[in-house]
């Protein structure tokens, strides 16, 4: 049997860390994906992983998605409703994709938060993670054989993941309840604000 663990990350260095980490314990690069958000248009191809790179053969990935077309390192670019623009890759990917119909994300009602309870993620923990990249965050997910799941999850907490259970509890304080794909996108200025917010929340790691 397999399971998905999955984290949350406000840096995306933090998540591009913890994936090599992933592939460096011998998960394949084929069943871990990610997903960023990309509104200040900042990832590059100073960032890759082969998680990245195998990914972007799956269902259109790569591909001119969502309106937006290129490649950076095999991280596709696209459009998901209510985070807005964003770079991802693999199988998670693949999912929500192919919920379009195809190549095309910006028209897959829930996409990112279906894809996610597809893979067994709670729809709380699924609408958790949406809002977190809508937010400026990086999700990572991984599926991995109910024996590896607890070193996947060791793994992805090493990288200042954030803490879901009290992210939650903050986004809830300030008035929200669950992903909405008709909230407003937020801006670059937005995200900076949101991540500042939170950067003391962030688990430390030596």
């Amino acid at each position: 049997m397999t399971q998905t663990v999955t984290a949350l990350y406000d840096i995306y260095d933090d998540a591009v860390a913890a994936t090599r980490a992933l592939e460096e314990a011998g998960i394949p690069a084929s069943e871990i994906s990610i997903v960023s958000n990309n509104a200040d248009n900042r990832y590059d191809r100073t960032h890759s992983t082969r998680a990245a790179e195998d990914a972007g053969t799956g269902a259109g990935v790569g591909a001119v998605v969502g309106g937006i077309g290129g490649l950076l390192t095999g991280l596709g670019l696209m459009a998901i409703p209510g985070v807005g623009p964003v770079v991802a890759a693999g199988w998670l990917v693949a999912t929500a994709v192919g919920a379009a119909g195809g190549a095309v994300v910006g028209g897959a009602a829930g996409g990112l938060v279906g894809s996610l309870t597809s893979a067994g993620v709670s729809e709380r923990e699924a609408n958790f993670y949406a809002e977190g990249v809508r937010r400026g965050g990086t999700l990572v997910a991984a599926r991995v054989a109910d024996a590896q799941a607890p070193l996947a999850r060791e793994i992805l907490q090493r990288y200042r993941w954030v803490d879901p259970t009290v992210r939650a509890a903050a986004y809830r304080e300030s008035g929200w309840s669950s992903f909405d794909e008709n909230a407003p996108v937020y801006t670059p200025e937005q995200i900076a604000e949101e991540r500042a917010r939170y950067a003391r929340d962030r688990f430390s790691n030596p």
